[in-house]
C-alpha cells in the first residue's frame, strides 16, 4: 500500500518537473473568473448610441470578454439605428444579454429581441414597435411591413426548441415570432394574448410567460446569480469625455441647431459684410457639424465637396452674376444635398428600401425645417437689431437728395459717351472695357464682344457704361 502511494507521488512529482506549466494551468482555469462586460444603453436609440455599442463590442473583444450584458432602458428612437444594433447583437461571437431597466419600447423591443437572453426587472416592459414619424403619426404600411419583417426574422433567427415528453415530440419557437410582429401591428390576432386593434406591449409576467424574458432580475448582479454565474470580474463601458463631446453633437436636434447657426451666420455676414463674427459663427458650426460625422465614417470627403461646392456656386450668384439664376439654386441644392448625406450612414444604404428612404426622409426634414427656420430667423432678428435704438446706429440712416447736391455715381463717366476704346475682357455682356489707358466696367448692348475688339461707347445710364461693336472704317 506504501509502495504504491509512493509510486502515485513520484509520478506527480515527476509530472510537476517535465510540465511546470500544466500545474499552473491548472491553478488558472480552477481560479479563473468569468469575464462580463456591461453597456449602459439608456437612452433615445439615435446615432451616438450606435456609436457606444461600437466602441463597447470592441473593447469587450479586447478584453477577451465571456458575456456581454446591455443594461437597457429606452423609448425607442430611430429604426436604421436600431437595425444596426440589431445586427450587431445577432453577429456577436460573445453571448449577449439584455437586462431592461424599466422600458424596451419601439426601437428597444427590436434590440432586446435579437439577444441571446432578456432579463427584465419587476414592472418593466417590453413591445410598442410600430414605426412613426417625427411628430408620431403612424408611418405608411410599407414601413410597418419592414419592421414587422425585421421583427419576425429577429425572432426566427433564435431558432426552435424540440421538446420530447414521453412518445410525444414537440418543436416550437423559442420566441414566437407572430408575438414579434403583434408588437408592430394591431391587426396581428393572438387568442389569449391580444385581439385586433391593439399593439402588443408584455409587462415582465407576460414576457417570462411567453418566452419574451427568460428570467427576473434586480440587477445585474443578480442576473448573475440567476445564470449560476458566482465567480465573475465585472467591467463596464465608460464614455471618455471626447465620447461625450461627440454623442452629443450627434443628436439630431443638435445638427438643426448647427444648421441654423450656418445658414444663418452666412446670412448676417452678407446683410454686414466686412463684420467677420458671423462668418467665424457660421465656419464653427460647419466644423462642429461635419467633423463628428466624418469621423464616425457617416461624411464621405465627396459629400462635404458637395456642401463646399454649393456655398462656392452660391458666392459666386450673390458677387459675381448680376441677379439670381441657375449658379443661384444650384448652389442652394447642393448645401442641401451635402448637409442630408452627411447624416446618412453609407454602409449597406439602399434608397430602394423603406429603411433608405427613411433615412433619407428623416435627414432631409432636419435640413429643410433647419434652414427655413433659419432664414426666418435672421430676416426676424436683422430687423429688430439694425431697426432698434440699441444696433440701429449700426445702419446708415441719413438721406442724400440730389437736389442738395449728392450724386451716387461717378459724372465723369458721362464725359466717355461717343469715346472709342477695346474690350478689355469678354463682354457677356457685361465686362471691362479701355478707354485711353483707364479701365472701365461695361455692358454690350448688342451681342457679346469678344476681347480684344474696338467698341464704342454709346450710352450712360445709372452709372453704367453700354458700348457697341465699332465697325472698323473702309
Amino acid at each position: 500500500m506504501k509502495t504504491k502511494t509512493k509510486k502515485q507521488i513520484f509520478l506527480f512529482l515527476a509530472l510537476c518537473l517535465l510540465f511546470p506549466s500544466w500545474t499552473s494551468r491548472q491553478d488558472e482555469t480552477l481560479h479563473e473568473k468569468t469575464r462580463i462586460y456591461v453597456i449602459p444603453l439608456k437612452q433615445e436609440i439615435f446615432p451616438a448610441a450606435w456609436r457606444t455599442i461600437q466602441k463597447a463590442f470592441l473593447e469587450a473583444e479586447v478584453m477577451k470578454a465571456d458575456l456581454i450584458i446591455i443594461h437597457l432602458n429606452t423609448y425607442g428612437g430611430m429604426l436604421d439605428v436600431a437595425d444596426s444594433i440589431r445586427t450587431k447583437i445577432l453577429n456577436s461571437v460573445i453571448p449577449v444579454y439584455v437586462f431592461i431597466d424599466n422600458n424596451a419600447a419601439s426601437a428597444g423591443a427590436l434590440i432586446s429581441i435579437a439577444a441571446k437572453k432578456i432579463y427584465m426587472r419587476k414592472g418593466s416592459s417590453i413591445g410598442a414597435a410600430t414605426v412613426v414619424n417625427q411628430t408620431g403619426e403612424k408611418m405608411p404600411d410599407k414601413y410597418q411591413s419592414f419592421m414587422r419583417s425585421l421583427m419576425r426574422a429577429t425572432a426566427e433567427a433564435h431558432g426552435k426548441d424540440t421538446v420530447i415528453t414521453g412518445t410525444d415530440t414537440t418543436v416550437s419557437w423559442r420566441r414566437d415570432p407572430r408575438i414579434a410582429e403583434a408588437m408592430v401591428d394591431e391587426d396581428v390576432n393572438l387568442p389569449g394574448i391580444k385581439d385586433t386593434g391593439k399593439i402588443l406591449t408584455f409587462t415582465t409576467e407576460e414576457a417570462l410567460k411567453y418566452g419574451y424574458c427568460d428570467g427576473i432580475a434586480e440587477s445585474i448582479p443578480d442576473l448573475l446569480r440567476t445564470e449560476g454565474i458566482e465567480n465573475y470580474q465585472l467591467a463596464e463601458f465608460h464614455p471618455g469625455a471626447i465620447d461625450k463631446i461627440i454623442n452629443f453633437l450627434l443628436n439630431p436636434f443638435v445638427h438643426g441647431i448647427l444648421i441654423i447657426l450656418i445658414i444663418g451666420g452666412i446670412y448676417f455676414e452678407l446683410q454686414t459684410p466686412g463684420i467677420g463674427f458671423p462668418l467665424a459663427v457660421a465656419v464653427m458650426a460647419a466644423l462642429l457639424y461635419f467633423a463628428p460625422l466624418y469621423l464616425e465614417g457617416l461624411a464621405k470627403n465627396w459629400e462635404i465637396l458637395i456642401f463646399i461646392t454649393g456655398l462656392i456656386l452660391l458666392g459666386v450668384e450673390i458677387f459675381v452674376i448680376p441677379g439670381f439664376g441657375i449658379a443661384g439654386f444650384s448652389g442652394i441644392a447642393l448645401i442641401i444635398i451635402g448637409l442630408t448625406l452627411s447624416m446618412i450612414d453609407n454602409t449597406n444604404f439602399q434608397i430602394s428600401s423603406p429603411k433608405g428612404l427613411q433615412e433619407v426622409m428623416k435627414a432631409l426634414f432636419i435640413v429643410v425645417t433647419s434652414i427655413a427656420i433659419a432664414f426666418g430667423l435672421s430676416i426676424y432678428m436683422s430687423k429688430k437689431i439694425f431697426a432698434g435704438n440699441t444696433f440701429g446706429e449700426l445702419a446708415l440712416k441719413t438721406v442724400q437728395n440730389t437736389n442738395e447736391g449728392y450724386i451716387g455715381i461717378d459724372a465723369e463717366l458721362q464725359n466717355l459717351v461717343g469715346k472709342s476704346g477695346y474690350a478689355h475682357t469678354i463682354l457677356r455682356p457685361s465686362g471691362k472695357i479701355r478707354v485711353q489707358e483707364e479701365i472701365y466696367d461695361a455692358t454690350s448692348l448688342i451681342g457679346y464682344i469678344e476681347k480684344g475688339e474696338r467698341v464704342k461707347i454709346v450710352k450712360f445710364q445709372a452709372g453704367q457704361l453700354y458700348v457697341v461693336r465699332e465697325e472698323p472704317e473702309a
